[in-house]
């Protein structure tokens, strides 16, 4: 009798064991795998930002299908404001995300974020604006993903000493020898603002173009205040003295352009901006901008996504080849005029 208990014991235990070795029960064993990432964005309204989003959903529903995986992408709008920022990082931190991605309100209050992250074992990804070197070396878990400041201010002075050399006497439009500009410049303090704006400048001196600087100011990289900054100064001080229009971005540079027309100027500045978005590469297309420098919204994406996705499955990041530092991933920028811009067109 007690021969057969043993057995049956045995017997039990066996199949106990096959049902494990078969994968679970039926209720675990259809289960997709999910990953969460949250990506947090200063402003959901900037336009170079948004399209940073949509490609980093249309890159999360291309890898569900591919991979078979659930993927959450959550995107919240800080609406320029760091604190409401920093509620809406806590609520990830406290709902588990696997990955969060950050786009700072204000790139010098990022130490609060990464110590919370950090006492979660979360993993953060910083993007587009880039926070202070101090802050970025508090972690081994924290990225960047976005551009070279110092290029982009460097090709868009390019293009104004292009546009220049192509036909000085109507860049130089009162014969003076100079060319007088404003700068529309993102926001205070905005490492991005302030590095583009002084190469953009440095490059024009450089190739021995005289420059005489009428007038600067923030216009927050949105077009209504760049349009609103460019009426002023058109109609309070400076008319039709303004003969080259330098932009840290295509937001304002196409508001620059709105106040301009709607003045009712016959001939338009030297205009360049930064970003490459659609509206502006249309606006290169009419002749209304000269130029502008792409900050490869796509690219910028796919890395953002592609390091993501590594770190939610704990993939090595030597597979993230772009990663350098272990830490820093810059796509390159691209030079666009009426030359290339059909081209640049067909990539979008």
């Amino acid at each position: 009798m007690k021969r057969m208990i043993v057995t049956a014991l045995a017997l039990g235990i066996l199949f106990s064991g096959c049902k494990g070795a078969l994968g679970e029960d039926s209720s675990s064993r259809g289960k997709i795998p999910e990953i969460k990432i949250g990506v947090a964005v200063y402003r959901e309204d900037d336009t170079f930002i948004e399209t940073i989003v949509d490609n980093i959903e249309k890159l999360a529903k291309e890898t569900e299908t591919k991979d078979k995986v659930k993927i959450t992408v959550n995107v919240v709008d800080g609406k320029g404001t760091q604190a409401t920022q920093n509620d809406q990082v806590d609520k990830f931190l406290a709902q588990g995300y696997d990955v969060i991605c950050v786009n700072m309100v204000d790139r010098t209050a990022s130490a609060t974020i990464i110590d919370k992250a950090k006492n979660a074992g979360i993993p953060v990804i910083f993007f587009n604006r880039e926070p202070v070197e101090e802050d970025m070396q508090r972690w081994d878990k924290l990225y960047y993903v976005g551009s070279i400041p110092a290029e982009s201010g460097t090709m868009q002075g390019n293009i104004v000493v292009d546009a220049y050399n192509a036909d000085p006497e109507k860049a130089d439009k009162n014969g003076d020898g100079k060319l007088q500009y404003v700068m529309l410049e993102g926001e205070p303090g905005h490492q991005d603002a302030l590095i583009r704006t002084e190469y953009a400048v440095k490059t024009v001196t450089r190739k021995g173009i005289k420059l005489e600087k009428l007038a600067s100011d923030t216009a927050n990289w949105q077009r209504a205040q760049g349009a609103t900054r460019m009426t002023q100064w058109l109609e309070q001080e400076f008319g039709d003295k303004i003969e080259v229009v330098f932009s840290n971005n295509d937001d304002m540079a196409l508001g620059a352009i709105d106040a301009l027309e709607a003045a009712g100027t016959q001939q338009l500045p030297i205009i360049v901006g930064v970003d490459g978005t659609p509206p502006a590469l249309r606006a290169i297309q009419d002749g209304t901008l000269t130029g502008t420098v792409v900050n490869d919204s796509k690219k910028q994406a796919e890395n953002i996504f592609k390091l993501a996705y590594a770190l939610a499955n704990g993939t090595p990041l030597e597979d993230v080849p772009e990663l350098s530092q272990g830490k820093y991933i810059r796509t390159p920028h691209r030079q666009v005029t009426i030359g290339n811009v059909a081209e640049e067109l067909e990539i979008e």
